[in-house]
């Protein structure tokens, strides 16, 4: 039975809590409301998401690539900050390699009666549902079939794909009008991004073909988009929230991105992505969802399913062999409806 007040978990990154969305939609269609649980790396994402009521951030050392210590202080400050809540409900969302069990006792403990994740261990009394998943679907899929399993469906006219919360701020004081291309070339670990030599060559490739390019960044990434902005595009490296980051990916044309949170964003944004797609995690599960994409990159290459933080094989192949006239011609393929739709006035 649903209802009452919910709480749904995900302790990855900005862009593993951007997938969760339709998830979370779904709950909350059915909730009075709806708590999201995120890490610190994910709690920008949660802040965009539709549907959240209330973000809750705590630090998962099972999760977090630099796992804090376990302390008891720690651990009971969470079990209690959850026993406040007074939450009925909870589904654990994971990825298929982590497991929901430590977070499932921790929730236990805070007294939350009836709890739903997607397992493949024996959960004993941890879990109310223990839901499995056959095949490989996207991430948002498999999220919301763990929705569905619990009786949660998404509203009448939710077509299930990435959203954020409206309105987004008024970001041309910063891009100027819309209709240019964005490229974002970092990623959350190295293995996932191409050289600082190649994000470069494609953004002088691309002002080249005439296109006005728009380079992004974190405020860590600064460096970066500045070397690989160069003289040719405007470098906004460290100058937006994820706000401002949702609305100016959301005046581009195209976004070319390697498999990292703003790649999904500007999925939930309605952009094109033309993804830089390294294969040490399989595209079908994490590509942008539900807008048109270009995987590039060799998916066959020797670190594929590696799920490597660093590319174990020299010279990085499956990225570094992507050409820069390959990334235009893709740019320029998913882009043509999209340029046609914001010269009328609007944002296909």
């Amino acid at each position: 039975m649903t209802g009452g007040r919910a709480l749904v978990a995900r302790m990855d990154n900005v862009g593993d809590v951007l997938l969760a969305g339709p998830c979370v939609r779904a709950v909350a269609a059915h909730s009075e409301s709806v708590t999201l649980l995120a890490g610190p790396r994910g709690r920008a994402g949660a802040e965009l998401l539709p549907g959240v009521d209330r973000v809750v951030t705590w630090c998962a050392p099972w999760i977090d690539p630099e796992p804090p210590a376990v302390t008891p202080s720690d651990i009971g400050g969470i079990v209690e900050r959850v026993r406040a809540l007074e939450v009925d409900r909870a589904l654990i969302l994971t990825s298929f390699h982590q497991s929901p069990l430590p977070l499932a006792l921790l929730l236990r403990m805070a007294g939350v009666g009836w709890i739903g994740a997607i397992s493949e261990d024996y959960p004993g009394s941890l879990l109310d549902l223990r839901h499995r998943v056959s095949g490989d679907p996207p991430e948002v899929e498999r999220a919301l079939s763990l929705a569905t399993a619990a009786g949660y469906s998404l509203p009448p006219g939710d077509d299930g794909k990435l959203a954020v919360r409206e309105p987004l701020p008024d970001t041309r004081s910063l891009t100027g009008g819309p209709g240019y291309v964005v490229v974002h070339p970092a990623a959350s670990v190295p293995a996932r991004q191409p050289s600082e030599l190649r994000s470069a060559a494609i953004v002088t490739a691309l002002t080249r073909a005439g296109h006005r390019v728009v380079v992004t960044g974190s405020p860590a990434d600064r460096e970066l988009t500045a070397a690989v902005a160069g003289s040719h595009a405007l470098d906004l490296g460290g100058e937006t929230t994820m706000p401002e980051l949702a609305a100016v990916l959301r005046h581009a044309i195209v976004v070319v991105a390697p498999n990292t949170g703003p790649a999904h964003l500007a999925a939930a944004v309605g952009t094109p992505v033309v993804s830089l797609f390294a294969p040490v995690v399989p595209a079908a599960r994490w590509q942008p969802y539900g807008v048109p994409v270009a995987v590039l990159g060799d998916q066959h290459a020797a670190c594929r399913d590696s799920r490597a933080r660093i590319c174990p094989v020299a010279g990085h192949p499956c990225l570094e062999s992507i050409t820069p006239d390959q990334v235009v011609q893709a740019a320029e393929e998913l882009s043509a409806d999209r340029h046609a739709g914001l010269r009328k006035g609007g944002v296909s």
